[in-house]
């Protein structure tokens, strides 16, 4: 059994007509004045979950995303014929939790950025309890799109979330573990239900490819 405790939980569900313009401007104290203008979306989110966790030069971040911030491509693409170069520097941004490191000019060992859908939670979770480092900061979500939501291209909500995977158990607000083994392989979590059973503290328990699951609350 591989076993990680869960601290510095915290979950980022805004309105859904919430805009980047409206998170720049309810978030606006969380970062600096410089980088808050070139977030994205779900990088003023993501570094909203961040806000008050302490990162070490020598942790690790893990980053789950499956559309990695389309709405800047969405406004790239909607630019055309005249494509705007504006709009095009955007959206090849850095990733959300990138975008927050940058800001705060804080160096980490090592980030994992993970892309999927059907096995993504799992894919971030086994990668954080794998990770050597002592503490790894474990970041997900995701920022509504428009269009390309038709097309199974973005995601249909913005959402984000953070925890702190550790290996002490004293203060945790819930104890994560993997039980290697021929398991059942029932349907995975998606990062919008994860982060919805993050942000209502319900349990989780299925059987992956590759084992048992189990994140319970303390």
């Amino acid at each position: 059994m591989i076993e990680r405790y869960l601290h510095h939980v915290l979950v980022e569900l805004p309105a859904d007509e919430e805009t980047a313009a409206a998170a720049r401007t309810r978030l606006a104290e969380k970062f600096p004045r410089t980088a808050l203008r070139r977030m994205t979306h779900l990088g003023l989110l993501v570094g909203s979950v961040l806000d008050g966790a302490s990162l070490a030069p020598a942790d690790a971040v893990v980053l789950a995303t499956t559309f990695a911030e389309s709405h800047a491509l969405e406004d790239f693409l909607r630019s055309f014929p005249a494509a705007s170069p504006l709009l095009f520097q955007s959206s090849i941004h850095p990733s959300s939790v990138q975008q927050v490191l940058i800001g705060r000019q804080q160096p980490i060992a090592r980030l994992w950025p993970l892309a999927g859908r059907a096995r993504l939670v799992e894919q971030a979770l086994l990668t954080a309890l794998l990770e050597p480092a002592d503490l790894v900061m474990l970041v997900g979500g995701e920022e509504r799109g428009t269009w390309m939501v038709e097309h199974d291209c973005a995601s249909a909500r913005s959402f984000a979330f953070a925890a702190l995977l550790t290996r002490r158990a004293e203060g945790a607000a819930a104890h994560l573990t993997f039980t290697p083994g021929t398991a059942a392989d029932e349907l995975c979590p998606t990062l919008e239900k994860f982060t919805t059973n993050l942000a209502d503290r319900q349990p989780l328990r299925w059987s992956g490819a590759g084992g048992d699951w189990s994140l319970v609350w303390r």
